[in-house]
Protein backbone atom coordinates (compact mmCIF):
# COMPACT_ATOMS: atom_id res chain seq x y z
CA UNK A 1 0.00 0.00 0.00
CA UNK A 2 1.21 3.35 -0.85
CA UNK A 3 1.51 6.80 1.20
CA UNK A 4 -1.03 7.83 -0.52
CA UNK A 5 -3.47 5.06 0.28
CA UNK A 6 -2.48 4.67 3.90
CA UNK A 7 -3.42 8.23 4.47
CA UNK A 8 -6.28 9.30 2.46
CA UNK A 9 -7.97 5.91 1.34
CA UNK A 10 -11.19 6.22 0.26
CA UNK A 11 -12.02 9.28 2.05
CA UNK A 12 -13.47 12.35 0.04
CA UNK A 13 -10.31 14.05 -0.55
CA UNK A 14 -8.77 10.43 -1.48
CA UNK A 15 -12.03 10.35 -4.41
CA UNK A 16 -11.16 14.00 -5.67
CA UNK A 17 -7.66 12.87 -6.27
CA UNK A 18 -8.60 9.48 -8.04
CA UNK A 19 -11.38 11.23 -10.03
CA UNK A 20 -8.50 14.15 -10.99
CA UNK A 21 -5.84 11.54 -12.18
CA UNK A 22 -8.39 10.72 -14.52
CA UNK A 23 -8.61 13.94 -15.90
CA UNK A 24 -9.09 17.72 -15.31
CA UNK A 25 -12.52 18.20 -13.35
CA UNK A 26 -14.14 21.64 -12.13
CA UNK A 27 -15.37 22.13 -8.81
CA UNK A 28 -19.33 21.50 -10.00
CA UNK A 29 -17.79 18.36 -11.80
CA UNK A 30 -16.53 16.58 -8.91
CA UNK A 31 -18.90 17.85 -6.62
CA UNK A 32 -21.43 16.02 -8.77
CA UNK A 33 -19.75 13.40 -9.16
CA UNK A 34 -19.08 12.98 -5.21
CA UNK A 35 -22.70 13.81 -4.34
CA UNK A 36 -21.43 16.40 -2.09
CA UNK A 37 -21.38 20.63 -1.90
CA UNK A 38 -19.47 23.02 -4.30
CA UNK A 39 -18.20 24.83 -0.88
CA UNK A 40 -17.48 21.32 1.10
CA UNK A 41 -14.82 20.40 -2.67
CA UNK A 42 -13.53 23.87 -2.58
CA UNK A 43 -12.16 23.33 1.20
CA UNK A 44 -10.67 20.11 0.32
CA UNK A 45 -8.90 21.50 -2.93
CA UNK A 46 -7.37 23.89 -1.24
CA UNK A 47 -6.00 21.65 1.32
CA UNK A 48 -5.11 19.89 -1.43
CA UNK A 49 -3.41 22.71 -3.37
CA UNK A 50 -1.51 23.59 0.11
CA UNK A 51 -0.05 20.24 0.27
CA UNK A 52 1.65 20.04 -3.68
CA UNK A 53 -1.33 17.31 -4.35
CA UNK A 54 -3.69 19.62 -6.77
CA UNK A 55 -3.39 22.46 -9.05
CA UNK A 56 -5.00 24.68 -11.57
CA UNK A 57 -4.72 23.14 -14.87
CA UNK A 58 -6.82 25.45 -17.34
CA UNK A 59 -10.10 27.07 -17.50
CA UNK A 60 -13.09 26.15 -19.84
CA UNK A 61 -16.42 28.12 -20.13
CA UNK A 62 -19.84 26.32 -20.54
CA UNK A 63 -22.26 28.19 -22.46
CA UNK A 64 -21.69 32.16 -23.24
CA UNK A 65 -22.87 33.63 -19.72
CA UNK A 66 -20.88 34.01 -16.33
CA UNK A 67 -16.65 33.47 -15.61
CA UNK A 68 -14.79 30.51 -17.40
CA UNK A 69 -14.88 27.58 -14.96
CA UNK A 70 -11.42 26.96 -12.70
CA UNK A 71 -10.70 23.37 -13.86
CA UNK A 72 -8.37 21.41 -11.60
CA UNK A 73 -5.54 18.42 -12.01
CA UNK A 74 -3.16 16.21 -10.26
CA UNK A 75 -0.03 18.57 -9.86
CA UNK A 76 3.34 18.13 -11.51
CA UNK A 77 5.54 16.08 -9.31
CA UNK A 78 2.56 14.54 -7.89
CA UNK A 79 2.74 11.27 -8.95
CA UNK A 80 5.40 10.44 -6.93
CA UNK A 81 3.04 10.15 -3.97
CA UNK A 82 0.44 7.25 -5.34
CA UNK A 83 3.31 4.94 -6.32
CA UNK A 84 5.43 2.53 -3.68
CA UNK A 85 7.57 1.28 -6.46
CA UNK A 86 10.40 3.85 -6.30
CA UNK A 87 11.91 2.37 -2.61
CA UNK A 88 12.15 -1.19 -4.28
CA UNK A 89 13.03 -0.49 -7.72
CA UNK A 90 16.24 1.72 -6.49
CA UNK A 91 16.87 -1.12 -3.79
CA UNK A 92 16.84 -3.75 -6.64
CA UNK A 93 18.76 -1.27 -9.35
CA UNK A 94 21.61 -0.58 -7.12
CA UNK A 95 21.95 -4.57 -6.18
CA UNK A 96 21.56 -5.61 -9.66
CA UNK A 97 24.48 -2.57 -10.41
CA UNK A 98 26.85 -4.02 -7.29
CA UNK A 99 26.18 -7.78 -8.79
CA UNK A 100 27.47 -6.78 -12.66
CA UNK A 101 29.87 -4.17 -11.94
CA UNK A 102 31.47 -4.93 -8.46
CA UNK A 103 34.09 -2.67 -9.29
CA UNK A 104 32.40 0.44 -9.96
CA UNK A 105 29.31 0.59 -8.05
CA UNK A 106 30.59 3.42 -5.90
CA UNK A 107 31.76 5.33 -8.75
CA UNK A 108 28.53 4.90 -10.39
CA UNK A 109 26.57 6.20 -6.94
CA UNK A 110 28.94 8.68 -6.92
CA UNK A 111 28.22 9.91 -10.49
CA UNK A 112 24.89 10.26 -9.47
CA UNK A 113 24.82 12.07 -6.46
CA UNK A 114 26.84 14.40 -8.61
CA UNK A 115 24.08 14.86 -11.00
CA UNK A 116 21.03 15.69 -8.62
CA UNK A 117 23.47 18.37 -6.82
CA UNK A 118 23.18 22.07 -7.69
CA UNK A 119 25.99 24.00 -6.25
CA UNK A 120 25.20 26.74 -3.81
CA UNK A 121 27.17 29.72 -3.34
CA UNK A 122 27.30 31.72 -0.14
CA UNK A 123 28.87 31.82 3.31
CA UNK A 124 30.31 28.37 4.10
CA UNK A 125 27.62 27.77 6.87
CA UNK A 126 24.93 29.27 4.48
CA UNK A 127 26.13 26.07 1.93
CA UNK A 128 25.60 23.78 5.24
CA UNK A 129 22.21 25.15 5.47
CA UNK A 130 21.59 24.10 1.53
CA UNK A 131 22.48 20.65 2.06
CA UNK A 132 20.32 19.67 5.23
CA UNK A 133 17.40 21.49 2.69
CA UNK A 134 18.23 19.22 -0.07
CA UNK A 135 18.07 16.49 2.48
CA UNK A 136 14.92 17.45 3.49
CA UNK A 137 13.55 17.74 0.03
CA UNK A 138 14.31 14.35 -1.08
CA UNK A 139 12.33 13.20 1.92
CA UNK A 140 14.67 13.09 5.11
CA UNK A 141 14.65 14.49 8.31
CA UNK A 142 17.74 16.48 9.46
CA UNK A 143 19.43 18.74 12.07
CA UNK A 144 22.53 20.40 11.66
CA UNK A 145 25.27 20.85 14.82
CA UNK A 146 28.59 23.17 14.83
CA UNK A 147 31.35 20.78 15.65
CA UNK A 148 35.23 22.23 15.96
CA UNK A 149 36.09 21.11 12.60
CA UNK A 150 32.88 22.46 10.83
CA UNK A 151 29.42 20.92 11.13
CA UNK A 152 27.57 17.81 11.21
CA UNK A 153 24.81 16.51 9.73
CA UNK A 154 22.23 13.99 11.70
CA UNK A 155 19.31 12.44 10.18
CA UNK A 156 16.48 10.84 11.68
CA UNK A 157 16.07 8.36 9.44
CA UNK A 158 17.20 7.54 6.10
CA UNK A 159 15.82 9.02 2.32
CA UNK A 160 17.68 6.33 0.70
CA UNK A 161 17.07 3.65 3.71
CA UNK A 162 15.69 0.81 1.64
CA UNK A 163 18.05 0.29 -1.10
CA UNK A 164 21.14 1.24 1.61
CA UNK A 165 19.98 -1.54 4.18
CA UNK A 166 20.88 -4.02 1.05
CA UNK A 167 24.15 -2.24 -0.17
CA UNK A 168 25.68 0.34 2.44
CA UNK A 169 27.71 1.71 -0.72
CA UNK A 170 24.27 3.26 -1.75
CA UNK A 171 25.74 6.56 1.06
CA UNK A 172 28.12 7.58 -1.22
CA UNK A 173 25.46 8.70 -3.22
CA UNK A 174 24.37 11.28 -0.69
CA UNK A 175 27.86 11.79 0.08
CA UNK A 176 28.70 13.32 -3.02
CA UNK A 177 25.58 14.83 -3.34
CA UNK A 178 26.40 17.12 0.03
CA UNK A 179 29.99 17.44 -0.95
CA UNK A 180 28.85 19.26 -4.58
CA UNK A 181 26.37 21.42 -2.98
CA UNK A 182 28.66 22.61 0.20
CA UNK A 183 32.14 22.87 -1.84
CA UNK A 184 33.11 21.11 1.09
CA UNK A 185 34.87 18.31 2.45
CA UNK A 186 31.84 15.51 3.96
CA UNK A 187 32.18 12.49 5.21
CA UNK A 188 29.47 10.16 5.34
CA UNK A 189 29.54 8.18 9.12
CA UNK A 190 25.96 6.53 9.14
CA UNK A 191 24.62 4.23 11.45
CA UNK A 192 23.28 1.53 9.84
CA UNK A 193 22.73 -0.35 12.49
CA UNK A 194 19.56 1.33 13.41
CA UNK A 195 16.34 0.46 11.93
CA UNK A 196 16.06 2.52 9.51
CA UNK A 197 19.47 3.75 8.96
CA UNK A 198 20.26 7.26 9.99
CA UNK A 199 22.31 10.02 8.18
CA UNK A 200 25.35 11.38 9.98
CA UNK A 201 28.07 13.31 7.59
CA UNK A 202 30.69 15.30 9.17
CA UNK A 203 31.63 18.38 6.50
CA UNK A 204 34.96 20.57 6.78
CA UNK A 205 35.78 23.46 4.79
Amino acid sequence: MGWWEQHFGNSTRGRIVAILRRGWRSVDELAGTLGVTDNAVRAHITALERDGVVAVTGSRRDGTVGKPATLYGVADGADTLFSSAYAPALSALVAELGSRYPDQIESLLRGAGHRLATPASGTFAERVGDAVAVLTELGGDADVEQTPDGYSIRGHGCALGHAVSSRPETCCLMEQLLADVTGATVREQCDRGHNPPRCVFTISE
